[in-house]
């Protein structure tokens, strides 16, 4: 999907833009997060790869595990990686292919996340000639994406540093089904409230089974959205308003 307006060097992959209007105590409700920070990232129209948004996760530290809300950067650094650009590309993930990758396979074992959106974008058409589309649920009720998330550590920075841990996540995704194969070959890996607390659950034992039953389960989500065609200015990262999800 496009990060600017001149090309989409993303544009194999999905989902690579979405919004969250929704945040904090809204979003804390519906999901029956426990923990709420302060510093949640501010509603967008506009959330692309490397910017912060907000995440769900049970952490393990607890017994029973917590389920908290928390700002992560988008694009997934493993605990191995050298420095945090390895996560510029590791904004998706593909499902088929998860529990293979060295860079997702530990953190689908027991770092699995849920990201919440109010809807994202996705590009139809040739190369050089794509019309924006914008998707989400056809009741107006939040749309919540698989994923996994890491935590990696900054060796340059002194041990008493909070920055010196930096959280970050990336997206599943799936072959696209019925209508949304129209628009592009993949989506996101949809998640409904049949399986966001054992998808959350850090305990839960043989997750590739679970990875496969999520998606098995997608398609029931799918039909529950709506779409349309929006604007060009969704192309440029820097536009950030409501007047991006307004149809064309």
């Amino acid at each position: 999907m496009r990060t600017d307006v001149a090309r989409a060097p993303y544009a194999e992959d999905m989902c690579g833009r979405f919004v969250v209007a929704r945040v904090g105590s809204e979003l804390a409700s519906v999901l029956h997060a426990e923990i709420v920070p302060d510093d949640l990232p501010s509603p967008s129209f506009n959330i692309a790869p490397t910017a912060q948004a907000t995440i769900v996760l049970d952490s393990a530290k607890t017994e029973p595990p917590t389920r908290r809300l928390a700002s992560a950067r988008w694009g997934l650094v493993p605990a191995w990686a050298k420095d945090p650009s390895a996560g510029a590309r590791a904004f998706n993930a593909r499902s088929e292919e998860a529990a293979e990758k060295p860079t997702f396979r530990d953190a689908l074992v027991s770092r699995r996340a849920v990201i919440p959106a109010s809807g994202y974008y996705e590009w139809q058409g040739a190369t050089g000639d794509k019309t924006p589309h914008f998707i989400r649920p056809e009741n107006g009720e939040p749309l919540f994406f698989a994923g996994l998330y890491e935590w990696w550590k900054d060796p340059s920075r002194p041990v008493d540093d909070p920055g010196r841990w930096l959280l970050t996540f990336t997206i599943l995704t799936r072959s696209a089904v019925g209508g949304l194969a129209e628009i592009h070959d993949r989506m996101p890996l949809m998640i409904d409230a049949e399986y966001a607390d054992v998808w959350l659950d850090p305990t839960t034992e043989y997750p590739a089974d679970l990875l496969d039953a999520v998606a098995d389960a997608a398609p029931s989500v799918v039909d529950t959205l709506t779409w349309f065609s929006v604007g060009s200015a969704v192309g440029n990262v820097r536009n950030d308003d409501p007047s991006l999800i307004e149809p064309a």
